[in-house]
């Protein structure tokens, strides 16, 4: 799916075990709605044993070639799904606002049964340069993903990372069911 006006549009990508309707996905969804915006929260496929290939064909179905008007927010798994996604366009794409929250492209030491999510991920290092807004939000104590992890993937797409403090991951359980920094910096 190619866009090619500029009409505003985002799309909500979940992470591993969750659903569109976890944590703080709908709430920004009905938010994004209420400015105006049409809004996807696509749900992956088995979120509980997520496949990378499947994960990817369905973020691609989703996110299309994205335009100056598309918006792109993804939570932790769905991060490396999106970069993965980006890293495969080829020809011109811009993206209007990307916001990756708890985001990371390292193995993380906890979960090796993702491995091979990370394993996939093309050098987001070059994705910056397509998108008008970039913005990396991490907490200050995230249990599963190591905060240096989302610092270096910050760095790698040349952004610093925006700390909400006491997020944790971004979870519901942590007490995470909206969150107004991802609305303000897709928006800007």
């Amino acid at each position: 799916m190619t866009h090619t006006s500029t009409e505003r549009r985002a799309s909500i990508i979940h992470g591993y075990g969750a659903t569109p309707e976890d944590h703080w996905f709908g709430r920004l969804a009905g938010q994004f709605e209420a400015d105006g915006i049409r809004t996807a929260v696509p749900a992956l496929p088995d979120s509980g044993a997520p496949d990378p290939d499947r994960w990817a064909a369905a973020a691609g179905a989703a996110l299309g070639t994205p335009d100056a008007g598309s918006i792109v927010v993804a939570h932790s798994l769905g991060c490396v799904t999106v970069l993965r996604h980006l890293g495969s366009l080829t020809g011109p794409w811009r993206l209007g606002a990307l916001v990756l929250v708890a985001g990371f492209v390292d193995r993380l030491p906890d979960l090796p049964e993702l491995d091979v999510h990370v394993d996939g991920v093309p050098d987001p290092t070059g994705i910056g340069g397509h998108v008008d807004r970039l913005t990396v939000l991490r907490s200050d104590a995230d249990p599963i993903v190591p905060t240096g992890h989302t610092d270096r993937l910050a760095g790698l797409l040349g952004v610093s990372a925006l700390v909400v403090p006491g997020a944790g991951h971004f979870l519901a359980s942590d007490g995470v069911t909206s969150l107004d920094e991802a609305r303000r910096a897709a928006l800007g």
